[in-house]
């Protein structure tokens, strides 16, 4: 067996530092920041070993959904016959307008109605004194008593003249005088009875009715105010109110020159009912009322080239005004076939008008159109579409141009029909 033996350097104790202790005689670098280096080495393999690992076995992201083209609804246009119709612009205007005044004179009394109400016909309306005017019917129920008495005694005094005649004692002359007499009574009689029609006219006078069912205006004067009378109309007189009638009610407009041409030549088309007129009054397009063309000027007006022409309005529950504005329509022609959309399907580009179309592989394609009038709540097209085309009814905003869309079939309906057509 061999002997190691030390020496006394090796086995005495080393009082250098740590680093000194564990680091590695060959090189000279510390042994415990190696250590330490290469520990964290290690955990950052482990580390990007462990991110790989799971992100090979993580579940992969799902891929975006593209979102279905959007629904919109779809149909043929609807074909009907159509009548040529014209549209104006008028204002409508009471058949009868009175303006209320005093037909006698005195304080005005009581008002018996509310501004602004509707009156009916024989509504007492003002109250003027009447005392003056009873005052005045009294005497002359006292001068025709008057008149009466003394007409039955000339009629006595005749009738002796003429006996005393006849026995010799009387003269023709006397007669005569006593016919005479008799006469005058007579006139008298009449002289007193329209006497007293006056006085009882100027007390009916002094209550002041309505003369026609309507509307009032508000009244001019208040009650104390002494007004002034004329039944003549001889003197100045004391407006008291305007009264106008409701129903009917007149509907005022100018046709043009031409329009004034179409329609003569309508109305010479036999079987043309061109006399009515739908009328609205919204202005949405909804022509609601009926009304019959009744007048029309016999000059047309050099200066606007138009002639006025009147439509009488039935207006049972009294909603028209006069001096309201409303739309009328007017047919000028034959019905023809043409083809219909909702009005909502008609889409307005600048100073043109288009409607969606749906191709077969549901591409959205514009098609500018020339419309017409308004017909029973549908639109007419005039020009620009054909009968196979497959029109947006609902759903436009969602239709863009060269956009895919998903059709989905529906229908069009008309609404109510109304006079012109």
């Amino acid at each position: 067996m061999s002997h190691i033996s030390m020496s006394d350097a090796e086995l005495a104790p080393r009082t250098g530092s740590g680093d000194e202790e564990d680091g590695d005689a060959g090189t000279g670098r510390p042994r415990r920041k190696g250590l330490v280096r290469s520990a964290v080495i290690l955990l950052a393999l482990l580390a990007a070993g462990a991110f790989i690992a799971w992100r090979d076995i993580r579940p992969a992201a799902p891929a975006p959904m593209v979102a279905p083209p959007p629904e919109v609804t779809v149909s043929t246009p609807l074909q009907q016959d159509v009548a040529d119709s014209t549209s104006f612009l008028g204002q409508f205007s009471a058949v009868d307008t009175v303006e209320l005044r005093a037909q006698v004179g005195g304080t005005l009394m009581a008002i018996g109605f509310t501004d602004g109400q509707i009156v009916h016909k024989g509504q007492l309306l003002f109250t003027i004194d009447p005392r003056p005017y009873e005052i005045k019917l009294a005497q002359a129920a006292a001068q025709l008593e008057t008149s009466q008495a003394k007409s039955v005694l000339a009629t006595a005094e005749l009738w002796r003249a003429q006996q005393l005649k006849n026995t010799s004692f009387g003269t023709a002359e006397s007669v005569d005088q006593r016919a005479a007499d008799e006469r005058a009574a007579g006139a008298a009689i009449a002289a007193a009875q329209a006497g007293l029609a006056d006085a009882k006219l100027d007390l009916e006078f002094s209550r002041i009715t309505a003369p026609f069912t309507g509307r009032i205006g508000a009244h001019l004067v208040s009650v104390g105010n002494l007004v002034s009378g004329s039944r003549g109309g001889t003197s100045p007189t004391t407006p008291l109110a305007t009264i106008v009638s409701l129903d009917p009610i007149y509907l005022d407009f100018d046709m043009s020159e031409a329009d004034y041409l179409a329609y003569q030549k309508a109305r010479a088309d036999a079987g043309t009912q061109t006399n009515d007129v739908a009328i609205s009054l919204d202005g949405d397009g909804h022509f609601d009322r009926r009304g019959t063309l009744d007048f029309i000027d016999n000059a047309l007006d050099r200066s606007s080239g138009t002639i006025h022409a009147r439509a009488t309005v039935p207006n049972p529950d009294l909603a028209i005004t006069p001096g309201q504005f409303a739309r009328l329509r007017l047919t000028v022609g034959k019905p023809t076939p043409a083809l219909l959309v909702p009005a909502a399907a008609v889409v307005p580009d600048q100073s043109r008008e288009m409607v969606m179309t749906v191709a077969p592989d549901g591409t959205v394609k514009p098609k500018l159109v020339v419309t017409g009038a308004l017909h029973r709540g549908l639109r007419v097209i005039r020009d620009g579409l054909s009968p196979t085309d497959r029109v947006v009814i609902d759903g436009v905003v969602r239709a863009r141009p060269g956009d895919k869309v998903t059709p989905v079939s529906g229908s069009i309906a008309p609404g109510p029909s109304d006079a012109a057509g």
